[in-house]
């Protein structure tokens, strides 16, 4: 597995996103002796780098996360992230808070869970309007100063806020997404990163499984699967955005690969400074997207794919807390 540089943070081009494991989609919780055999099975890939976060369950990821990494901590990269759940309200009040008690609270449970003395690479998951940027980040660099993280993120940023959090302590990566089913940072944040030499990590770089091909109906989605209610997967726009993953597969069959690994591969050609961090639960998945490392697609088919018409709906159903 090639490895790639998030500012001085080193790791592997591909990483695993642990989400899917206990959260959000259709199955979650389902099966934790097979998610934890695929991080295993990451590790032995090559994949170093696994995201997680504390709403993620909640808790319950993290949870699964340290019990998978234990006696294996120092083969993998350890990203999580906070913010979204108001610890100072309840433990389980889900709610946008980056105040600086807040973070104090949230790491020590992170820790805690993980099971580890500290962590790798540690996310505010979205901006707070209520605290502003250089409290949050001056609060996340006394956490590097004890020893309790390594290098500070941010999530869903808009570009202000990526300069004023970088002028108070260097953001290491910038996680958001990305993918041939969302195009949006390529105007705005991709240079602005690369000005500030701050690492980019695509999450849901398959478009919500949307371009492995595997996903042309919700019907077979639990009614709590968050797709369900996600704009470009209701009816009318789910149909008009099958020309996405048609030409990915059309670009598949010609490469002899996935649909996957044609989105990865994509992702990996926009620049050495991104490692997408594609989930799944299962080992046969990691595997396949494991293999965009390989792929190799073409000057032609690179064009081909920059060239798809984006997709019609917003990415959520509540857009307020992104780009801010």
């Amino acid at each position: 597995m090639k490895h790639v540089s998030l500012g001085e943070l080193d790791v592997s081009r591909i990483g695993l996103g642990a989400m899917t494991m206990s959260a959000f989609y259709t199955g979650a919780n389902s099966d934790e002796d097979e998610a934890v055999r695929t991080i295993h099975r990451a590790f032995d890939l090559g994949v170093t780098f696994v995201d997680t976060a504390e709403i993620y369950g909640p808790y319950t990821n993290e949870e699964l996360v340290g019990r998978a990494i234990a006696g294996r901590r120092d083969e993998v990269v350890l990203a999580t992230k906070f913010g979204l759940i108001s610890h100072a309200v309840d433990s389980n009040a889900r709610g946008i808070d980056s105040s600086p008690a807040n973070i104090r609270t949230a790491v020590e449970g992170s820790l805690r869970r993980l099971a580890v003395d500290h962590i790798d690479l540690y996310y505010q998951h979205r901006v707070d309007p209520n605290t502003p940027i250089e409290e949050t980040v001056g609060a996340m660099a006394e956490l590097v100063a004890e020893g309790k993280v390594r290098y500070l993120g941010l999530s869903e940023a808009g570009p202000e806020t990526i300069r004023r959090a970088h002028a108070v302590h260097p953001i290491t990566a910038l996680q958001s997404e990305y993918s041939l089913w969302t195009r949006d940072p390529e105007d705005e944040i991709l240079p602005l990163v690369r000005e500030l030499g701050i690492g980019f990590v695509p999450y849901s770089p398959l478009g919500r499984g949307f371009l492995t091909g595997a996903l042309r109906s919700t019907d077979h989605l639990d009614d709590d699967d968050f797709r369900k209610s996600n704009p470009r997967f209701v009816d009318g726009n789910l149909e008009q955005n099958l020309h996405i993953v048609d030409e990915v597969e059309a670009v598949a069959k010609e490469a002899g690969a996935t649909a996957a690994q044609v989105a990865l591969a994509w992702l990996l050609a926009q620049g050495d400074d991104i490692a997408p961090i594609p989930g799944t639960k299962r080992v046969t998945r990691i595997e396949e997207n494991a293999g965009a490392d390989a792929l190799q697609l073409t000057p032609a088919q690179l064009d081909r794919l920059t060239a798809i018409k984006p997709p019609v709906g917003d990415r959520y159903p509540d857009m307020s807390s992104i780009g801010r």
